[in-house]
C-alpha cells in the first residue's frame, strides 16, 4: 500500500507487520558544479510537491493512467536528492527511465540476487543523491528533457521512452525482523531536513556532478526479503511550464545556485558511517557522459551557473543524531 502524505511517499505492509512502513520523499537542493571534481554534500531545501495522477487525468497523458503513481515539477538541470526514513529494514530499488540508479541494468520489479546490489536498505541508506559511480561517489541527479540524449536512460538504451522515476519497496520478513529486534535495544530512525504530447510532457533524469556519497551494502543479507510482498511507485517529472498547465498552480522557484549559497557562507555536509560497508563494484553507470560533457560533445552553449566551488565550511553528520550511548562503567 502507497500513501501520498505531506508530498511524502508512505510505503506501508500491514500485512507483514504493525511496523513496516516507511517513507520517500524528493528534495530540492544545489546542482553542483560539473567539472569532474568531487563535491561534499551540498544542503537540502524543501520537498518537491507531489500530486495524484488520477487526480489531473483529464490534462494527463493517456500513458499515465496505465503508470498511476504521482508527479513532480522540476526546472531543467534543476538537481533533487531522494530521503528514506523509517526503523522498519526495506529493501528499495529505484530505477530512473526504467534504468536501475545503482548499477544501470534495464528495470525489473523482482527483487534479484545478483553480483551488483541493485536496492538500497532502510535505515541504512539515509538518502540517494544520484547515479552510482563507484565506491564512495555518485553522479547527481539531474532533470533534462526526454529526446536530447541527455538522460542515463537514453545514453544506456538509446531511447527517451519512460523518464520520470520508478520506486519498488520489499520489506524484511516479519520473523526476520521480530528476531532482530530481540536483538537490539533500539533502531535509529534517520530524520532528514528538507525543509503538449506524452513525449514532450515527459522530463528524465541525467548524471550532473560528482559527489562523495557511499551506498551500503546490505547488512542483513538477501534472504530476509519477503519478496512476495511489494509496492512500487511511478514518478513523473515535468518541467515548471508543463506542470502550470496540468495543475494550474505555479511550481517552486528556483533555488540559488551553489555559486550564491556558498557566497553567503553557509554549509555543505559530509556523512560516512564507518559501521556499514560501501558497494565498490563499478557498474555501466560509471560510464555516462555527464549534462556538462554532452552538451560539450554536442557543441551546445555550456551548462550555466557551472564555476568550480571551493567551500571551505563542510559539515560532518552523524547517523546516530541526538542519541547518547551509554557506554560501560
Amino acid at each position: 500500500m502507497i500513501e501520498l502524505d505531506s508530498n511524502t511517499l508512505r510505503f506501508r505492509f500491514p500485512e507483514v507487520h504493525q511496523d513496516a512502513r516507511c517513507e520517500v520523499s524528493f528534495c530540492r537542493t544545489l546542482r553542483i558544479p560539473d567539472d569532474n571534481r568531487e563535491y561534499p554534500l551540498p544542503p537540502g531545501f524543501s520537498r518537491f510537491p507531489l500530486k495524484h495522477v488520477d487526480d489531473y487525468a483529464s490534462n494527463a497523458p493517456e500513458s499515465w493512467g496505465r503508470h498511476g503513481g504521482v508527479f513532480m515539477p522540476m526546472h531543467q538541470a534543476e538537481a533533487m536528492w531522494i530521503s528514506f526514513s523509517g526503523h522498519y529494514p526495506m529493501a528499495l530499488k529505484i530505477a530512473a527511465g526504467k534504468v536501475s540508479a545503482l548499477t544501470g541494468e534495464p528495470w525489473h520489479d523482482d527483487l534479484a540476487e545478483s553480483q551488483d546490489q541493485d536496492y538500497v536498505v532502510i535505515s541504512e541508506q539515509p538518502w540517494l543523491d544520484g547515479f552510482f559511480a563507484g565506491k564512495g561517489l555518485i553522479r547527481q541527479f539531474v532533470a533534462m528533457p526526454l529526446g536530447e540524449g541527455y538522460t542515463a536512460e537514453e545514453q544506456l538504451t538509446g531511447r527517451g521512452e519512460h523518464g520520470g522515476l520508478q520506486i519498488v519497496a520489499y520489506p524484511m520478513k516479519a520473523a526476520e525482523y521480530e528476531r532482530l529486534m530481540r536483538h537490539e535495544t533500539h533502531f535509529e530512525e534517520h530524520t532528514v531536513m528538507c525543509a503538449a504530447s506524452p513525449s514532450e510532457l515527459e522530463m528524465g533524469l541525467a548524471p550532473g556532478g560528482m559527489m562523495r556519497q557511499e551506498i551500503y551494502e546490505d547488512p542483513y543479507g538477501f534472504n530476509v526479503w519477503d519478496r512476495s510482498e511489494s509496492s512500487r511507485c511511478f514518478v513523473h517529472i515535468l518541467n515548471s511550464l508543463q506542470y502550470f498547465s496540468v495543475t494550474s498552480e505555479k511550481p517552486p522557484t528556483r533555488p540559488p545556485t551553489a555559486q550564491e549559497y556558498t557566497d553567503a557562507g553557509l554549509p555543505w555536509f559530509d556523512y560516512y558511517d564507518a559501521d556499514l560497508k560501501a558497494l565498490a563494484s563499478t557498474t555501466k553507470l560509471s560510464k555516462l557522459n555527464s549534462v556538462a560533457t554532452m552538451k560539450s560533445k554536442q557543441r551546445r552553449d555550456d551548462l550555466p551557473d557551472n564555476e568550480p566551488l571551493f567551500p571551505e565550511k563542510v559539515i560532518k553528520l552523524s547517523k546516530h543524531g541526538p542519541v547518547v550511548r551509554e557506554g560501560n562503567f
